[in-house]
């Protein structure tokens, strides 16, 4: 079974060459970016230098700021270790950006599942929402071929609306991920219509996939997390908003206190892992990349739909593929587990996870806990059974684990004996 995987694997390997050369193009122009940024900014050894107390003056953490905020062409950027994840990130920005009375909209649809409790719009709120605190929600569906509908959102603004918000990266929908350039129109007509109104662009998954940024089209603010792309599979933990600095002092001020904002937060570790996790994050994500594309490839040839599909220009990391059975989809998470370097005898099975309506599957064997950069795999237990693959450290790792799932998947005879 194994000398027929890997004739497989290679037939899909030689029909992606192409695709495979553009990402590269793509990792080494954002290489360059980064490296540049770096020299611009004459990083040393006393940038990794940890603080304690205040963190006044703390070089290393506002060199990174101010590195952040060159990469995505913004005026200012927090990024700091003490934001837990992408959720708290989002979470921090969404308070920051809001006043009780004002209205929250967002142009791509329902947001991903964790952050229903902080609007307020899920089946059971948690004390402190948005909602509670006064801010209200409101929500326009992306039209039928998955683009921002334009006029829907125009007609869904009202007075109270301050904030537009958006997400690149699908989550658990079926619909597609969106390029950076899918902002500008609704960028554009926001900034034209209703001044004062900003977009906030939930950037989770897509940094560094295409050669820009949704900044670079118009959007106010990015948000996302450092265990995902731009950490390069080296951060241990953290989030960074990025955009204008009105918009980052306010988030900022929710961080620490108003007035404190950016100026407070020290760190008494080590920064090397943020500024070396930023420098790898280019060829990392090209390495997740061409993981998922290899994936779409192999799974399409199998006659099952994958999204997007191997020959369609990538916005994230994210790879969906339609399992269609529960079997199929737990099989395929559990290949991928025991292919991980970090808790390869664990084997997934459905559980209620926090924040999510469905019992999800799950397939985490990173180094750094909960890393979306890294190879991981879940996906919620509903029809139709999508799983949801990102991430991969090295391409090499996620052409082994591939395989992995596809025996796994052969032996209990949930796909066609290959």
């Amino acid at each position: 079974m194994e000398n027929r995987i890997e004739l497989v694997i290679r037939s899909a390997e030689e029909e992606l060459r192409g695709a495979f050369s553009e990402l590269e193009e793509i990792e080494e122009k954002r290489t360059r970016q980064v490296l540049d940024i770096f020299r611009d900014h004459q990083v040393s050894y006393r940038h990794f230098a940890p603080t304690t107390g205040y963190g006044y003056d703390d070089v290393g953490r506002d060199t990174l700021e101010k590195i952040y905020a060159d990469i995505f062409h913004t005026e200012a950027a927090l990024m700091r270790p003490q934001i837990a994840s992408g959720t708290a990130a989002l979470s921090l920005t969404l308070f920051g950006l809001t006043r009780p009375g004002e209205r929250i909209l967002s142009a791509t649809g329902m947001p991903y599942d964790t952050l229903l409790g902080i609007l307020g719009t899920g089946e059971d709120t948690p004390p402190g929402s948005l909602k509670e605190m006064g801010v209200g929600f409101d929500c326009v569906e992306l039209k039928p071929d998955g683009t921002i509908d334009l006029e829907a959102v125009e007609a869904a603004m009202t007075p109270r609306t301050t904030l537009v918000i958006a997400q690149r990266s699908r989550g658990y929908a079926g619909r597609p991920s969106l390029m950076p350039e899918a902002f500008a129109p609704l960028a554009e007509q926001i900034h034209r219509r209703h001044p004062g109104v900003r977009l906030m662009v939930d950037n989770c998954y897509g940094e560094f996939v295409r050669e820009k940024e949704p900044t670079d089209f118009g959007a106010d603010v990015c948000v996302g997390s450092l265990i995902k792309n731009p950490g390069g599979g080296i951060a241990p933990t953290g989030g960074y908003v990025a955009g204008s600095r009105e918009a980052v002092d306010r988030v900022a001020w929710r961080l620490t206190a108003p007035g404190l904002g950016r100026e407070l937060g020290s760190y008494a570790g080590d920064y090397r892992p943020w500024y070396q996790g930023l420098f790898m994050a280019p060829h990392t994500v090209c390495q997740a990349v061409k993981t998922a594309l290899l994936a779409a490839k192999l799974f399409e040839s199998l006659g099952m739909k994958a999204s997007p599909a191997s020959t369609e220009r990538r916005a994230d990391i994210i790879q969906a593929i339609q399992m269609e059975t529960p079997e199929r989809l737990v099989a395929f998470c559990q290949g991928i587990q025991t292919a991980s370097p970090v808790d390869s005898m664990a084997l997934p099975e459905p559980w209620d996870m926090p924040g999510y309506a469905d019992q999800v599957v799950m397939a985490a064997g990173t180094f750094v806990a909960g890393a979306s950069i890294e190879l991981s795999c879940d996906g919620p237990m509903r029809p139709p059974y999508t799983a949801f693959m990102q991430g991969g450290l090295t391409y090499t790792h996620g052409r082994i684990a591939l395989a992995e799932a596809l025996k796994r998947m052969a032996e209990q005879g949930t796909i066609p004996s290959l």
